[in-house]
């Protein structure tokens, strides 16, 4: 019975868990991009998030316009992303550790920005793009509404742009590098292109949650690459075989999110220890993860086994 009445809450916490995850959907996308698209293992994203919010809220608290404070928190992202890619290409420092120092050195720089540790914004006060206080009314400013409008223009974007030659060679330069280099495309700017992008779109991420809950704090950002590999695991898992287009698949992601945070949610909801989140989040990436390792050794058919035995002999 007690379970039964944990769950009667659940309908009343949905919304909430649906607007984090579509907020987060818009950073996973940039996760995909270097985890996807480039191939890059870019920890960067758990400080580029806490910039884009403290950009955001203080851009805010000078009295800017919630338009231009969002743009100034995505350029400050792709600044971000920039450092980490001249890190990687132009030090030769590899990607993971070159998003490693970025991380840490956003952390001092976002202490800065802010002035302290954390900085609240007042939705009485500030005119805000979205608010957790909107967020069961039924208009336009409601944050699932405008954050869908915005996911939206995200993944328009980038559809357009990963369509034009110059975003062919970024996929290009992911998919292999060294025949990309072959045919003249200069991979180590698309590494940084991407990278920076990428980040742009995580700060973006960052700057609207800072917004939806009132505040920017300088950890916010911490554990962010597990929530976005963890929507962009859940969505490939889940859609993979009915969304191959570009663009379908940068929505998978997007509701990758949003079932991550439903399942979070539900799982608070059952009585679950809160302080064992952040565990609860690396296992269900580590078990996506695992998935189609185990599908193909376990379960893949005799044909299919006896291929993959020849091909690692001749390897």
């Amino acid at each position: 019975m007690d379970i039964i009445a944990r769950l009667a809450n659940l309908p009343g916490a949905l919304p909430g868990a649906c607007a984090q995850g579509l907020i987060w959907g818009i950073m996973a996308i940039g996760v995909y991009l270097t985890y996807r698209i480039l191939d890059v293992a870019d920890l960067t994203v758990d400080g580029s998030f806490g910039t884009g919010g403290a950009v955001c809220v203080m851009c805010l608290l000078s009295g800017m316009n919630v338009w231009a404070a969002l743009f100034i928190a995505l350029l400050a992202g792709l600044a971000t992303g920039l450092v980490t890619g001249l890190l990687h290409t132009f030090m030769g420092i590899p990607a993971i550790l070159a998003g490693i120092l970025t991380q840490l050195a956003l952390y001092s720089i976002n202490l800065k920005i802010m002035g302290k540790a954390n900085q609240s914004i007042n939705v009485d006060k500030y005119d805000l793009l979205i608010s957790l206080r909107w967020v069961k009314e039924l208009a336009l400013h409601n944050p699932i509404i405008m954050v869908i409008l915005v996911s939206a223009v995200v993944i328009g974007v980038l559809y357009w742009f990963f369509g034009t030659e110059l975003g062919c060679g970024i996929r290009a330069t992911g998919s292999n590098p060294a025949m990309s280099r072959a045919q003249g495309i200069n991979t180590s700017f698309n590494v940084v292109l991407g990278l920076a992008v990428s980040n742009g779109l995580v700060a973006l991420s960052g700057a609207l949650l800072s917004q939806y809950q009132g505040f920017a704090d300088v950890s916010m950002g911490r554990g962010a690459i597990v929530i976005g590999l963890a929507a962009v695991i859940i969505g490939e898992a889940l859609f993979s075989r009915i969304f191959h287009n570009f663009a379908l698949k940068l929505v998978s992601v997007s509701l990758g999110a949003i079932i991550y945070y439903i399942v979070i949610q539900l799982v608070l909801t059952l009585g679950f220890d809160a302080n064992l989140l952040k565990l609860l989040s690396a296992s269900v990436v580590a078990v996506f993860l695992a998935v189609p390792y185990w599908k193909s050794k376990y379960f893949a058919k005799p044909a299919a086994k006896k291929a993959q035995k020849e091909d690692a002999k001749n390897a």
